[in-house]
């Protein structure tokens, strides 16, 4: 039974790894909007956190982020904003692509076991589609500020305004796309994956 079990998680993480590098290198996984890009690369994300758990989530969240990293330099598409602080610093801009994306998917993991344990899968699945999307957008634009924030490139796009009004205005409706459709696609994912007995079902 554990080797069936640990053959299955082998098989999801080769799936959801190989899926999140078919949407890293191709038109799939962003929509390039301006500075920023509405990122389906979370839905994968999300889809391990809740099939693999927290390691397999950090895992991915891993391959995530330094997929991101790479755009940073051109490879498998091009990333206006990381390209630009890039040249202010690469390992700041290393940190602020890939830390976010391993806590995502870490943190996402223990939510869905926590959520698991009290109501139903469905549900279960769209909470971490949804705080997998959410706390993206937090946790990188958090870093983008407290790791560029002094820079000019930051300090024109900020323009005066207050940090938090900057972060909601500049994400706007890319992250609402991204949340919505995560939270969307998770729990209709998730909710597959259980019929397939690729999710381990925990005792209430």
């Amino acid at each position: 039974m554990k080797t069936n079990q640990n053959t299955k998680t082998l098989v999801t993480l080769g799936l959801l790894t190989a899926i999140m590098l078919l949407m890293s290198f191709t038109p799939l996984g962003y929509l390039n909007i301006g500075p920023l890009a509405i990122t389906l690369n979370v839905i994968p994300l999300a889809v391990a956190a809740v099939c693999l758990g927290p390691k397999g989530g950090a895992i991915i969240g891993g391959v995530f982020g330094l997929t991101s990293f790479l755009q940073c330099i051109g490879i498998g598409g091009t990333s206006a904003m990381g390209v630009i602080c890039f040249e202010i610093s690469p390992l700041f801009a290393f940190i602020q692509r890939v830390v976010p994306r391993v806590l995502d998917g870490l943190l996402v993991g223990y939510i869905f076991e926590f959520c698991q344990k009290r109501i139903n899968k469905s549900l279960s699945c769209a909470i971490a589609g949804f705080f997998l999307s959410f706390l993206n957008t937090l946790f990188f634009m958090s870093l983008l500020v407290l790791l560029f924030g002094n820079t000019e490139y930051i300090q024109n796009l900020i323009a005066g305004r207050n940090i938090i009004v900057f972060i909601c205005s500049f994400v706007g409706i890319n992250a609402v796309f991204e949340i919505l459709a995560s939270t969307i696609i998770t729990s209709a994912v998730g909710q597959a994956m259980f019929k397939l007995n690729l999710i381990h079902t925990r005792e209430r």
